[in-house]
């Protein structure tokens, strides 16, 4: 019997689950077929959830809403909620790399997680690229080569 190949542990950042969830984005397919890989499991944090879900809540918007909790519930298999530890590492994240502080911190989860990577919407020379201790991989449609 042949055992199943370990899965990927991805750790999406806000960006990702609002392109999935609204489908409003250039990106938006890109997102929702990382959102539904089998190949996959999910690792998120407190960050990320507060970035999408109370914004979704109070403009009323219900679909989205249940989107996030479904992913959250039901999708999400890693949390990184040891606030302390994340801030801590979030911290050296930022000044090793030049990181924003909500960029460092989801790096920072996503390593105490145990994932192995990072998706995100950002471009490509954005400052979250500069992160080394963990792969960075974005959906952001790059422009074609001239």
């Amino acid at each position: 019997m042949q055992s199943a190949a370990p899965k990927i542990v991805t750790y999406v950042d806000s960006g990702v689950l609002i392109a999935a969830a609204t489908g409003r984005s250039t990106v938006s397919e890109s997102a929702l077929e990382v959102i539904i890989d089998p190949g996959r499991e999910f690792a998120s944090s407190p960050f990320v959830r507060l970035e999408v879900l109370p914004k979704a809540i109070y403009f009323r918007n219900e679909d989205e809403a249940a989107f996030y909790r479904t992913f959250f519930d039901e999708k999400v298999t890693r949390w990184a909620d040891r606030i302390e530890e994340i801030v801590e590492a979030g911290y050296r994240e930022a000044y090793e790399a030049g990181l924003a502080a909500l960029d460092a911190l989801h790096v920072a989860a996503a390593l105490l997680a145990d994932a192995d990577e990072i998706v995100t919407i950002e471009r490509p020379e954005k400052a979250i690229h500069r992160a080394r201790s963990i792969k960075i991989f974005t959906i952001h449609p790059h422009p074609a080569a001239s």
